[in-house]
């Protein structure tokens, strides 16, 4: 007889989602996140394997859910994906309520320069890119790193847009705005095209390398540096050019989901590696516009009816928890869970959960109209 593939078996749990919990970080959970970041493709600038900056992270992220907030400011909120049937943190993900909150948050920004001249009767757009830090302050979704062997199952859409659903639940905390910056491409050496072409010049140093030393420091360094005035595309190389927006092919599906969740791409790209920053606004976004409170009712897990399957949230700050069930209503409008689901969230019945359709539907790709 065959044994068992232990892969198979974890991502066959994480497809039916039925002991995944994402929560807030806690200091022992250090040595998980640490593991994540390490083996992140590709290496994460704001995700760095620095366990001090790390675990200083994780202390930010308790402190701000021990203090009220009333606006978006400084804090950072760090979440882990428990699968608790096997005893593992199996990812992580944070939000930053206001991405340039410590230190300006660097993009650049795609633009059309106009070159013309009455006497030659020659007119011609130009493509650039132009240093900015207006996506400063919107509230960043980033740092999100999962296990490979729960990728493309209902464990990583969990982990994705549990951040969501704790947004939704304290929208005071966050911008209006949401970003996504997702990493860029890289060649088959591991290489990045645009920063060969750009950054290095002025650097001087490998991609992988001042990508780390952004994530161990910060970006301040970015505007002692790098060039003020915009880059003309004609002068990059073919393959800078082409990664212009370009994510890299690990986070293609990842970015889909954000863009079927009502996310577009904003006309912003990564200073390093040119990949593809989206926005969204919160209230065109999708889960939050289709989630709604319901009452909890416990019954036997063998008599839960089957229905589709709903992102399902507590309502605690500081424990905040989120997991997959079965959106099944009684004709009162009562969530249907079984005694071990309700347990995993920490409710009793009759408790409000929070909870939105874990399926999105599919969308073209699009370019905010409002960023042209």
């Amino acid at each position: 007889m065959r044994g068992i593939d232990p892969s198979s078996r974890v991502a066959e749990s994480a497809r039916e989602a039925g002991q995944l919990l994402v929560r807030p970080a806690q200091a022992a959970d250090i040595g998980a996140i640490e593991r994540l970041a390490s083996s992140a493709t590709p290496r994460l600038t704001n995700l760095p394997a620095h366990r001090d900056r790390l675990e200083e992270r994780i202390a930010r992220s308790c402190r701000a859910l021990s203090h009220n907030v009333d606006f978006p400011g400084d804090e950072v909120y760090t979440f882990v994906l428990e699968d608790r049937e096997i005893g593992e943190i199996v990812g992580t993900a944070s939000i930053r309520a206001q991405a340039g909150a410590q230190d300006v948050y660097y993009t650049y920004r795609q633009e059309t320069l106009i070159h013309a001249s009455q006497q030659l009767n020659l007119r011609h757009e130009v493509q650039t890119l132009s240093l900015s830090h207006e996506m400063s302050e919107v509230s960043l979704l980033c740092a999100l790193s999962l296990d490979a062997r729960y990728r493309g199952t209902s464990a990583a859409s969990l982990l994705r847009r549990a951040r969501l659903m704790f947004i939704a639940q304290y929208p005071e905390r966050f911008a209006d705005t949401l970003g996504v910056a997702f990493p860029g491409y890289l060649d088959e050496s591991g290489a990045s095209p645009f920063w060969d072409s750009v950054g290095r010049h002025f650097f001087n140093r490998g991609y992988h390398e001042i990508n780390q030393l952004a994530g161990v420091r910060s970006k301040s360094f970015i505007a002692e540096v790098m060039p003020q005035f915009p880059l003309y595309l004609p002068l990059l190389t073919p393959q800078a050019r082409s990664a212009i927006g370009r994510e890299h092919p690990a986070h293609e599906p990842a970015l889909g989901e954000m863009l079927a969740e009502g996310f577009v791409r904003s006309r912003h790209v990564d200073i390093f590696d040119a990949g593809p920053v989206l926005r969204g606004e919160r209230a065109r976004l999708r889960t939050l516009n289709h989630c709604g409170w319901h009452p909890v009712r416990i019954r036997p897990a063998a008599s839960l009816p089957d229905a589709e399957p709903a992102m399902v949230a507590n309502q605690r700050l500081a424990d905040f928890r989120c997991t997959v069930a079965r959106y099944a209503l009684t004709p009162t409008g009562q969530l249907l869970l079984s005694e071990a689901q309700a347990e995993l969230l920490g409710v009793e019945e009759g408790r409000a959960v929070l909870v939105a359709p874990l399926a999105l539907p599919d969308v073209e790709d699009a370019l905010d109209e409002g960023d042209l």
